[in-house]
């Protein structure tokens, strides 16, 4: 019988968790939560905790910025 382990990250983050699972610095992070790009959090007696599935949803929805760059004249998307 083999014991395999298995890991899952976890469902709740905190805030530096949360940063880096994003890969934002936690100023920007405490910035974007303060103008609702990024969820608000729950609360676990006193401590602040970011759903994970949330913050993926709410990661994906930010715009992307189109290139504005040319390459020999072509532009990124046709390149």
């Amino acid at each position: 019988m083999s014991h395999c382990k298995t890991t899952n990250p976890p469902l709740g983050l905190r805030r530096e968790g949360a940063t880096a699972y994003l890969g934002v610095g936690t100023t920007k992070f405490d910035e974007m939560v303060g103008d609702v790009r990024m969820p608000q959090t729950r609360c676990v007696d006193n401590c602040k905790i970011w759903d994970r599935n949330e913050l993926e949803g709410t990661f994906e929805a930010l715009p992307r910025k189109k290139p504005e760059n040319t390459f020999r004249g072509m532009m990124w998307d046709e390149w």
